[in-house]
C-alpha cells in the first residue's frame, strides 16, 4: 500500500486498486479516515471517520489542504485520471 504522506504520525495511502473519485486514507493511532479530495482545486471533504476526534480530522484537514497539489500528483501518478 504506497504511503505517499507520513505527517503528525499518520500514513496518508492511495491504494492502487481503488476507485474514483480521488481520495485518500489516514491512518493511525488506531483509527481511519478516508478525504476526497476534489483534484484539482480541492477543498478536501471527509468521507468517513472511524476514531478520529474532531480536532485530529481537522488537523488531517489542514495537511491535506496544504499538500493538495501533492496528493494529485500522486493520485493521477498511480490511477491516471481524477
Amino acid at each position: 500500500m504506497p504511503t505517499v504522506l507520513l505527517a503528525d504520525g499518520l500514513r496518508f495511502v492511495i491504494y492502487p486498486n481503488d476507485h474514483r473519485p480521488a481520495h485518500v486514507h489516514v491512518i493511525g493511532r488506531g483509527c481511519e479516515a478516508v478525504f476526497e479530495l476534489h483534484c484539482p482545486r480541492g477543498p478536501c471533504e471527509l468521507r468517513e471517520n472511524y476514531r478520529f476526534s474532531r480536532t485530529e480530522l481537522e488537523g488531517i484537514a489542514s495537511v491535506l489542504t496544504a499538500d493538495l497539489d501533492w496528493m494529485c500528483k500522486r493520485w493521477r501518478d498511480i490511477h491516471g485520471d481524477f
